[in-house]
């Protein structure tokens, strides 16, 4: 996931994202715990995509 993908994307579009990447992440790790994970590099790919979702979001907040 592009950073610069994510400024063309709207408010409504960047929280309904984060939601679902937050929720993709709560499985990986219940799954990570109960030892069904066998890609576990796909957890940091999913935190470091919310972290950029997040910094659009805040950007798109201070430009108001």
């Amino acid at each position: 996931m592009l950073y610069k993908d994510l400024e063309k994307k709207s408010k409504d579009e960047l929280e309904k994202l984060a939601l679902e990447l937050k929720a993709e992440l709560f499985t990986l790790r219940y799954r990570n715990v109960t030892g069904d994970l066998k890609e576990t590099h796909k957890i940091k790919i999913i935190r470091t995509d919310i972290a950029k979702v997040l910094t659009a979001l805040n950007a798109k907040k201070d430009a108001k």
